[in-house]
This record gives C-alpha cells, structure tokens and sequence, in this order.
C-alpha cells in the first residue's frame, strides 16, 4: 500500500490499517470499539493481531475524520459510502462520507470519510484541526 510520509501503516497478511495522527481529533471510535487492537497507552498503538481483520475494518471505518483507513487483502481499499452525506455538527463541522475529492495544501485527495472546517480557521484546510470556533 502506497501511503504518504505523514501516515504510519500497521499490517498483518489480512488487512492493512494506515494513520494520518494530523487528521485525529480523538473522537476515540477506534479505542471504544476494539481497546484490545487500539490502546494509546501502549507502543505501538495499534496492534491488529487483536482482533479479526474484519472486525478491524468496521471500527476503522467509525472513524470519523479519515485519520484512520484500511484495505482488505481480498477486497482491497475501503469502498465509500453511497450516496455521499454531508452532516453539520451544531459546532460547525461537516462531516462528510462518502466519494471524495478534497483540494488540499498537498493537492487533490481521495477520500472517504472527513471532517471538514466550517469556520474557515483551520490550519489545515479544508479539514477541521479544532483551531477555530468550530472545533471547540
């Protein structure tokens, strides 16, 4: 799998996991939904011999902001959710599922799943770093 220097891939035969820690807001999906693959207090963090691929699968794809992403061994990368949702938190936020193409300082992105400034303060548009009013 082909990841860009700011994400760290985590593999096993069945299943690859890659994270973009400048995406994470700490909605803490990944650690509520499988602690015994996803423990921060534990280095690596993400041991995913903890639990079957398919199951890590479904508690990445929780994940709301895309820090977190997977491709299965024999189905390949996370399929986006169809129709595309857009939901606007009651801070401001959009988060977005779905069929993406985000423009961002790095160029065009494919995605699946963001969470997006609503305030126009973000450090890291168009994605919501909690820097403005929005993320507070």
């Amino acid at each position: 799998m082909n990841t860009t220097p700011q994400k760290k891939a985590y593999e096993t035969q069945d299943i690859t996991v890659t994270y973009e820690a400048r995406r994470c807001l700490h909605a803490a999906e990944c650690v509520r939904g499988l602690p015994e693959v996803f423990d921060v207090n534990r280095r690596p963090w993400i041991r995913l011999d903890g639990a079957p691929a398919g199951r890590v699968a479904e508690v990445v794809r929780r994940c709301p902001t895309g820090a977190l992403q997977y491709a299965l061994a024999d189905t390949g990368a996370e399929s986006p959710d169809r129709p595309t949702r857009i939901t606007r938190t009651p801070a401001g936020q959009l988060i977005v599922r779905g069929e993406l193409t985000l423009d961002t300082d790095e160029g065009q992105r494919a995605e699946t799943r963001a969470v997006l400034c609503g305030c126009a303060r973000s450090r890291r548009q168009p994605y919501c770093d909690h820097s403005g009013p929005c993320g507070q």
